[in-house]
């Protein structure tokens, strides 16, 4: 039985997979705005162990690390596959907080998804569009809770 590695891949248990893992989970805390101890286990705990894993090397190639991309780039890339998928909610709701971080605000995610609808069509589009305005709708009425 011979065990496939996808290019570029590290071998399971060697420094460089370690690194790639440890890439993986920074990715992750950015994205879902945690610290990077608390990465692992939580992910593990929505997706399952092996699942989690996997992601978290995958995280840590070159897809969110590469000079090419700044994290604008990446937010609309990642945004619009969500959106052509008909991924909403709280999947694409991490995205978009991560997005206004990157510099994206209310135009630009509303422009993104009007362009969008013309190529992925209106209903994945508005559906997209409801998860952004929901999730602009909530981030105004955390700015103005009181602490």
């Amino acid at each position: 039985m011979s065990t496939r590695t996808e290019p570029g891949a590290a071998s399971p248990g060697t420094p460089e997979s370690d690194r790639r893992r440890e890439r993986g989970v920074s990715a992750y805390a950015r994205i879902f705005d945690v610290p990077e101890q608390e990465v692992p286990a939580a992910f593990s705990a929505r997706v399952g162990l092996p699942f989690a894993e996997e992601a978290l090397q995958a995280a840590g190639g070159a897809a969110w690390s590469h000079p090419a991309l700044d994290g604008r780039d990446r937010s609309i890339a990642i945004i619009t596959a969500l959106a052509a998928q008909g991924v909403a909610g709280d999947r694409l709701g991490t995205h978009l907080r991560l997005a206004r971080r990157h510099g994206l605000d209310e135009d630009a995610l509303t422009a993104l998804m009007t362009l969008l609808a013309g190529y992925i069509g209106y209903p994945r589009a508005s559906l997209a569009m409801e998860t952004v305005h929901g999730s602009l709708a909530s981030t105004d009425r955390n700015d103005t809770a009181p602490l």
